[in-house]
């Protein structure tokens, strides 16, 4: 949106304009195709002021980020044009207005634009209770310079940052100040910047570099540097970004190359690292992007080569521009946004990494985020400290913060388990907190007490469920979004299996089995009969019922024949039995087989020849046992 932002994205050259052609509405057209903004403006300013006119001049304007002239002149575009302005007009109209802080105006245009209800009021009031953090912002001194940004951590004591304080640099004509360098320095305990040294030749150039990172041994560094040539795009002369790489050998910067996934026809810029330096997260407008800019990785391979990047997704890109990617090193993602819900131009956001996949993205609130651009945020988040880049004083400034957890509101939810019917605390149950995606967050085991508590975050979905063996499992889903509390109290009763179902029963022994008819097996045989297959057609439903049930599938036999022989048989009718329930559609990890031979009788007839048939036949059984 604001200048800087095009200043990585497009560079373009401004050439073979003469000042006798100054005051022709071509040369003005001309100019605001070179995104010279400020000229175009001046010679909009004098012409009628049709509906090209004030579209241009609105846009310039804009693009300027002089907020004020935007949203005075778009409002006199849409009070004389307002059915045929283009639908894209409203998006930068209330962006204006967001950078001038009238909400409710920018609310109206938003709400055309996305067709949806949008109340950033609102949305502020409720960010300002759900952001994780608090920032603490520090102005960081730097002298000689109009226009710095993307502090970056170069080692252990040093900085690097883009700067545009090389006079001896040919002018931007965007913003008519010199191209940007890359510089190095060390930064003090009182924020300021000191031992201000440019980077060699082999890095700097006539044309723009910006966003330097390093890796951990400050051997390779990553930077943006704008092409030289330009091409045509959408009718306009556009000189793209590449992200180059260079070696430090023998204290020198070399091998300078661009990456091979970089092209003269689209940008790729704002490189940031994994922890492991394995994946590098960068900004591009290739081909296959969801909006004008998304954020992309690539898998660094261990020989050097690159695999190919992969975009990660609408969850985190919108049809607007995402940009400045930085992963720290607790896998938390942070980068900055236009396209969702904000205070106005880019603002931070940050996105954890959950299963593989970054999850919903988070505003980190008013304390970093403001009206105007936010943007090349890094963090050390052991240190609780960063740097951040910001416009809202004008030009780019290079901000420093440390940071503390939002005191305001404390993410939690606690409660007890207890039995559903006895109230009895159900003290070694166990207590699962599961995100939106399934994953487990936290678990534990709750003592004498049943009592638990998890600590949660804003703006999410969860699941709390609670287990214990022969109970049917509860979940209860809550949220922490707008549309959720901070805290929660959840009071989870769980119902025994004996309970809630008449078959099953606690023996006394304290096992609690499923009581079925009796399983006939034929003398001496271990596969089903047909009535047996019956009775198990009522354990097979009852599993199907409860889904996490788990259940042991145990076989006895009485004392005739060897104990050996017994054993075999016992294990045979247990395994026979088990494989008929999976038949059923009952998963095999919820059932577990075990022969007992004759060595649990439910009688005294422990030997052959001492009992009636009737006797010892009571010990020919399965059982059912509910593990889980």
């Amino acid at each position: 949106m604001k200048k800087h932002i095009y200043i990585f994205a497009s560079l373009l050259l401004v050439s073979g304009i003469t000042l006798a052609q100054k005051g022709n509405i071509k040369r003005a057209n001309k100019l605001f195709e070179m995104r010279a903004y400020n000229e175009a403006a001046e010679i909009y300013e004098t012409k009628e002021r049709n509906q090209e006119v004030l579209q241009n001049l609105a846009d310039s304007y804009y693009y300027n980020t002089s907020f004020e002239k935007a949203v005075k002149t778009y409002s006199e575009l849409f009070q004389a044009y307002g059915d045929s302005i283009n639908i894209e007009y409203h998006f930068r109209y209330a962006q204006a207005l967001k950078g001038v802080k009238d909400y409710s105006e920018a609310d109206k245009h938003l709400s055309r634009y996305y067709d949806k209800p949008f109340n950033t009021n609102a949305f502020i009031e409720t960010t300002g209770k759900t952001t994780p953090h608090n920032f603490k912002l520090q102005h960081i001194m730097n002298e000689n310079s109009s226009s710095d940004f993307g502090l970056s951590f170069y080692g252990e004591n040093k900085v690097a940052f883009a700067s545009a304080r090389n006079t001896k640099n040919p002018s931007y004509s965007w913003n008519e100040l010199p191209y940007l360098d890359l510089y190095s320095a060390t930064l003090t305990d009182h924020n300021t910047l000191e031992n201000i040294q440019s980077f060699s030749d082999a890095i700097n150039t006539s044309s723009h570099e910006s966003s330097a990172v390093f890796t951990k041994d400050g051997k390779t560094m990553y930077f943006n540097r704008t092409n030289a040539t330009r091409k045509k795009a959408d009718e306009e002369r556009i000189a793209h970004i590449k992200i180059y790489k260079a070696e430090l050998v023998d204290g020198k910067w070399t091998n300078v190359t661009p990456l091979p996934f970089t092209s003269n026809n689209y940008s790729t810029e704002h490189p940031a690292l994994s922890k492991d330096e394995k994946i590098l997260y960068f900004a591009s407008d290739m081909p296959g992007t969801i909006g004008s800019f998304d954020i992309y990785k690539v898998t660094i391979n261990d020989d050097g080569t690159y695999e190919e990047p992969e975009n990660l997704g609408a969850t985190i890109n919108t049809k607007h521009r995402e940009q400045f990617p930085f992963i720290s090193d607790s896998n938390v993602l942070y980068f900055s946004s236009i396209g969702h819900q904000g205070y106005g131009g880019l603002d931070v956001f940050r996105s954890n990494m959950v299963n593989g996949s970054f999850d919903e993205p988070i505003n980190l609130g008013s304390s970093i985020n403001s009206n105007l651009d936010d943007f090349a945020f890094v963090i050390r988040e052991k240190d609780n400290m960063g740097y951040v880049s910001s416009n809202r004083k004008g030009n780019d400034r290079l901000f420093g913060f440390t940071r503390e957890e939002n005191v305001l509101l404390k993410y939690q939810v606690e409660g007890i388990v207890q039995d559903l019917n006895s109230k009895e605390l159900l003290a070694g149950s166990l207590l699962t907190l599961f995100d939106e995606s399934g994953t487990i967050i936290q678990d534990v085991i709750v003592g004498d007490d049943a009592y638990y508590i998890f600590k949660i975050e804003p703006n999410k979905k969860y699941t709390v469920r609670g287990t214990r063996k022969a109970y049917i499992p509860q979940d209860v889903d809550f949220s922490t979004d707008s549309d959720g509390k901070v805290q929660h109290n959840i009071y989870l009763n769980l119902e025994s299996f004996a309970d809630a179902e008449e078959r099953v029963k606690e023996n006394e022994k304290g096992e609690v089995q499923i009581e079925l008819e009796k399983i006939y097996f034929d003398f001496d045989k271990s596969n089903l009969r047909e009535d047996a297959a019956v009775t198990l057609n009522i354990l097979v439903d009852l599993m199907k019922k409860y889904p996490t049930m788990e259940v042991e599938v145990s076989a006895h036999t009485d004392a005739k024949g060897s104990d050996q022989y017994n054993l075999k048989l016992s294990k045979r009718r247990a395994a026979f039995t088990l494989e008929y329930l999976v038949s059923q559609g009952i998963e095999r990890k919820r059932l577990k087989s075990i022969g007992y031979g004759e060595k649990q009788p439910l009688n005294d007839c422990i030997k052959e020849g001492i009992c009636d048939d009737e006797e010892y036949d009571v010990n020919r059984r399965c059982e059912f046992t509910i593990l889980n």
